[in-house]
């Protein structure tokens, strides 16, 4: 690829991005406010919290190139979060149709 194509990939690059951390944004604050209506723990939450900032920090247990450690900490804090919302009795399993005796169809 020549230089105006890589240009004109990193200017979609530049435009896109501040509309995917608008929307990841939005659906953060909306799991937390959900996550407080709940009742789930301050140390389940705390724990997801600490593991974004051990993702994004530069101290490692592994170099950075190998994301192993950062992506088994995020899915340790993210089942944590899920195991302490079910028990505060959201997140459970959708409703089939059949079982709850709705019909999708009206």
């Amino acid at each position: 690829m020549d230089t105006k194509a890589w240009i004109i990939v990193g200017a979609a690059l530049v435009l896109l991005m501040p509309a995917a951390v608008g929307v990841l944004l939005v659906r953060v604050l909306k799991a937390r406010k959900l996550l407080v209506d709940a009742g789930v723990p301050l140390h389940s939450k705390a724990l997801v919290w600490a593991a974004v900032l051990y993702t994004v920090s530069p101290v490692d247990l592994l170099p950075d190139p190998v994301y192993l450690d950062d992506i088994g900490f995020l899915l340790l804090a993210l089942r944590s979060l899920h195991t302490a919302a079910r028990t505060a009795g959201i997140g459970g399993r959708p409703e089939h149709p059949a079982e709850t005796g709705r019909n999708l169809v009206p």
